[in-house]
């Protein structure tokens, strides 16, 4: 349990300063009220080594994934919510899960909704997992929401990992292609403009040469301040990618990205439909399950057109009316969802579809990063192909001239 300090005062006025342990301010106030004291003031003890621990490292998703399966093993077999957290932060080894755990289970206690504590650690627990937690809570089923959102954390993390090792060789033959050319621009090209002087004099250069030389004495002089400003410019995205516009930008562009952009629309689309699906299930109403799924897609853009939509839903008007007219899920999901419409079977039919697109979208990944393995030899060939003709060209027509 945490450790608490306080502030008391006995019916003599004198102040009183201790520290306690506890699982909750309450708990502190209720004990000293049954010691005859009364409290002034109860603020949490902060652990500085452990918070310096928890701000070091990432909490890998296979890690999160299976601290919520745990939790909804342990809320079916009947132990509480608190109890089930404070078990959780016990065993937890990761001391930034531990500590993100044991700040939920305090906040739970203090009356904040579990959602609502999962949403205030956003680089721990995700909007999925919190839309999902939500979902559960309106729709009275919890468990059977953490369980679905470990197994998509699963999945993802397996995604990923078979993603990154269909990239590693090309990423390792990039670095090199990548190293190896910066030498020979930097160190090897310079040693050749003496002679590029004199040939230009006599007859002038190709433009692949000339490019290349501007792009060796460029390189030499500002190398480094081109490598700082790129990193600069790096960081700046990536702060202003964190703000609500920027997240919009960076999801758009996400849907429109060339190749991968189907993919990711794709996913979203499966995320809101069976959220939608799983909560239309479980008797929460649609425009509720309308409000909770749209920001369970993952992306802004998405959302948006749902959220939009369920104006005119509340209007009278159908679901796969105003959905269709927002143009980012595809007619034959549509066709489909005005159909189970008209058969009542809407909820089933949300999850059958969420299925089918993930098992659709697992095959086009893999097709794709196949591609993009001899994508990437066939580019890093052709900028070392282009290194070695800029340099040799100039001698070859030197020596058919004198030929």
């Amino acid at each position: 349990m945490p450790d608490f300090r306080y502030i008391a005062r006995n019916f003599s006025g004198n102040d009183i300063v201790g520290t306690m342990a506890a699982g909750s301010p309450r708990e502190v106030m209720r004990a000293l009220g049954s010691q005859s004291l009364v409290p002034v003031r109860v603020e949490a003890v902060r652990d500085v080594r452990a918070a310096w621990r928890g701000r070091g490292g990432r909490v890998k998703a296979q890690l999160v994934a299976a601290t919520l399966s745990q939790l909804a093993d342990l809320l079916h077999s009947g132990v509480p919510l608190l109890r089930s957290l404070d078990i959780l932060a016990e065993q937890t080894v990761h001391h930034r899960l531990t500590a993100a755990l044991t700040l939920v289970r305090d906040q739970v206690a203090e009356g904040v909704p579990l959602d609502e504590a999962l949403a205030r650690h956003p680089r721990i627990f995700g909007e999925l997992t919190v839309s999902m937690v939500r979902a559960g809570l309106e729709g009275a089923f919890l468990e059977d929401a953490l369980q679905r959102t470990a197994s998509f954390l699963e999945q993802q993390a397996e995604l990923r990992g078979r993603v990154i090792g269909a990239m590693t060789y090309p990423a390792i033959l990039a670095i090199a292609g990548f190293s190896v050319t910066t030498v020979l621009i930097v160190f090897f090209v310079p040693k050749f403009a003496p002679l590029f002087e004199r040939l230009e004099e006599r007859g002038g250069l190709p433009w692949a040469t000339v490019a290349l030389l501007w792009l060796s004495d460029m390189l030499g002089r500002y190398g480094w301040a081109l490598l700082g400003a790129a990193a600069a410019a790096v960081f700046g995205l990536r702060r202003y990618a964190a703000t609500p516009r920027g997240q919009q930008i960076v999801d758009r562009c996400k849907l429109t990205a060339p190749l991968a952009g189907k993919v990711f629309l794709g996913y979203a689309t499966a995320r809101f439909c069976r959220v939608l699906g799983t909560l239309l299930r479980n008797g929460v109403p649609l425009l509720r399950s309308l409000e909770i799924s749209s920001d369970s897609a993952g992306n802004r853009v998405l959302a948006a057109a749902v959220r939009k939509s369920a104006e005119n839903i509340s209007a009278g008007d159908t679901l796969s009316r105003p959905l269709s007219e927002c143009g980012l899920i595809s007619r034959p999901v549509m066709a489909m969802i005005s159909v189970a419409e008209e058969s009542n079977n809407l909820e089933n039919v949300l999850v059958g579809i969420a299925d089918g697109i993930e098992r659709q979208l697992s095959r086009q990944l893999d097709l794709l990063v196949r591609m993009l393995e001899p994508l990437m030899l066939l580019v890093m060939a052709g900028v070392i192909l282009f290194v070695l003709v800029a340099l040799l060209l100039p001698v070859f027509e030197m020596s058919a001239t004198m030929g």
